[in-house]
């Protein structure tokens, strides 16, 4: 199958594993800084799934160290 039919397979079980406003540490790879970092974030009001323009996966969640809302894209991990 397409990368693209399972998104919303791998979305929709990235939800149901998202626990409201508990902490937690999201790892991703940044573009921006050119290797994988890992946030303190939570799941709060506001945050969301949703795909880019050009149909990459994204997630839109809390970061608590910078006090404000952050994206990953493409893949990440979350635990508890």
């Amino acid at each position: 199958y397409p990368i693209n039919d399972r998104i919303g397979y791998i979305n929709k079980y990235r939800r149901n594993n998202m626990i409201p406003n508990t902490p937690c540490k999201i790892t991703y790879f940044a573009i921006k800084h050119g290797k994988y970092i890992t946030r303190n974030a939570t799941w709060i009001e506001g945050c969301e799934y949703f795909k880019s323009k050009v149909g990459n996966p994204m997630m839109k969640y809390f970061d608590m160290d910078a006090q404000g809302f952050r994206t990953a894209k493409s893949s990440w991990t979350v635990s508890y």
